[in-house]
């Protein structure tokens, strides 16, 4: 009796873990990326919204392109590191040439980083791209994206952004879309037009950094270069940042409009308010024309209640200034409307 007890009691527990064995497991919310593992590996393994992806201290070093079907993606470092310890970095430029021979990769090709995917969070990491002039003097093409940002609701949060030429591309899905992107407590680094794109775009609290560039000539290079469409109302915002240089004084400007060859009727918008500008920015004349078909005049360029040495009005037709009735209507309220990341 006790025999067929047992027996009975064991095929009872083959069948329990047959149909457990059967039951797909449950996919989990949560990715851990580790030194030696693959970063695009944890991405296209996501199979639905709102996934996280913690990526460790390590340097990781290969393309990641986040797809629009990634929604609510987040991709952070681990709890409390340095963003310093975990970098993900490439060295592709826009005249790099493709393994296949297709071509070049372009300047948006170029990317370290690319994402489409809206609501994506990016936080407490690096991102770079270390790909350097002087080392491919064969290549005139030398735009280096680090980050490559589409999709609305993208929240990048004590991230740096490394790179040269074209550090950050702060861009729309579409040309007629209006995506809205939020930059808090970053630190972006480049030479030429290292924050630059389409995007309605909030930097709050972040840290500009440009760097010195072994040229003859000045400007040595541009903070921004928005290139906001005409009908959106809002374009780059940056409010109570920093910006610091490594180049000689007044070698940078603050920005330049960029207007698309294939978007001609954008009107560049880019408002500065509450921010240290440091000696780096030129005073006298911190707008420059990219191409003067499109003068900086004519775009949507101002400042506000700005200081430091950078910021100094010598010459006021120079430097567009808000009235604080204007300044009510660039806030990150206004340009982020019913999106509220900051609260």
């Amino acid at each position: 009796m006790r025999r067929r007890t047992l027996l009975a009691a064991a095929s009872s527990a083959l069948a329990a873990s047959t149909v457990a064995a059967a039951r797909p497991r449950p996919h989990p919310r949560t990715l851990h990326v580790r030194r030696g593992d693959s970063v695009q590996a944890a991405v296209d393994s996501v199979d639905g919204p709102g996934r996280t992806i913690v990526v460790h201290p390590g340097t990781y070093r290969g393309v990641v392109q986040v797809p629009a079907t990634a929604r609510d993606l987040t991709i952070r470092g681990v709890e409390g590191a340095d963003p310093r310890d975990t970098v993900i970095v490439y060295d592709n430029a826009n005249g790099t040439q493709k393994p296949d021979g297709s071509g070049t990769y372009g300047t948006a090709g170029s990317a370290t980083f690319t994402s489409a995917a809206p609501g994506l969070t990016v936080r407490g990491l690096t991102l770079a791209n270390d790909w350097l002039r002087a080392d491919h003097p064969e290549i005139t093409g030398t735009q280096a994206v680090a980050a490559y940002v589409t999709g609305d609701r993208t929240l990048f949060e004590d991230v740096r952004l490394l790179g040269h030429q074209d550090t950050l591309f702060a861009d729309t899905t579409t040309l007629d879309a209006f995506d809205r992107q939020y930059f808090r407590d970053c630190y972006v680094e480049g030479d030429v037009d290292f924050v630059f794109g389409r995007g309605t775009a909030v930097f709050e609290r972040c840290h500009f950094r440009t760097l010195a560039r072994d040229v003859d000539f000045t400007p040595k290079g541009m903070v921004f270069a928005p290139a906001t469409a005409r009908a959106n109302p809002h374009g780059f915002l940056a409010v109570r940042c920093r910006f610091t240089s490594g180049a000689e004084d007044a070698a940078y400007k603050l920005a330049r409009p960029w207007v698309p060859s294939y978007e001609t009727t954008a009107r560049p918008s880019l408002v500065v308010r509450d921010s240290w500008l440091g000696p780096g920015i030129d005073p006298a004349a911190p707008y420059t024309n990219m191409r003067d078909a499109y003068p900086w005049q004519s775009m949507r360029f101002a400042e506000y209640a700005n200081s430091g040495p950078g910021a100094a009005i010598s010459v006021p037709e120079n430097r567009p200034q808000l009235t604080a009735g204007q300044a009510a209507s660039h806030t990150r309220k206004t340009y982020l409307g019913d999106w509220r990341p900051y609260a």
